[in-house]
């Protein structure tokens, strides 16, 4: 669903997240995710994303964002990015 205008035009709904200390909100767009590369030249996916940010949820935020771009660098390689990137996360 797109904020500004698009296709869709649904209405938004609020959802109130129950969390603990330390717990991290991941917010991310779809630029890391539709990124072309790999061996087949394939989208990095959604699923390939989450699995990343779980694995290495547990590692300071610094090495996160290391792991995070050379994920993503590793993964184009020499392939132009198609896409803004954006990856946020907040430890609560």
């Amino acid at each position: 669903m797109p904020i500004g205008k698009g296709e869709k035009e649904e209405a938004f709904a609020l959802h109130t997240i129950n969390y603990k200390k330390g717990d991290i909100l991941y917010l991310y767009t779809d630029g890391f995710a539709d990124q072309f590369g790999g061996p087949k030249g394939k989208k990095f996916k959604y699923k390939q994303l989450n699995e990343l940010l779980l694995n290495h949820a547990n590692e300071p935020m610094e090495q996160q964002l290391e792991r995070l771009s050379t994920a993503i660098n590793n993964w184009k390689g020499k392939l132009e990015q198609i896409d803004d990137i954006c990856v946020m996360g907040i430890k609560l």
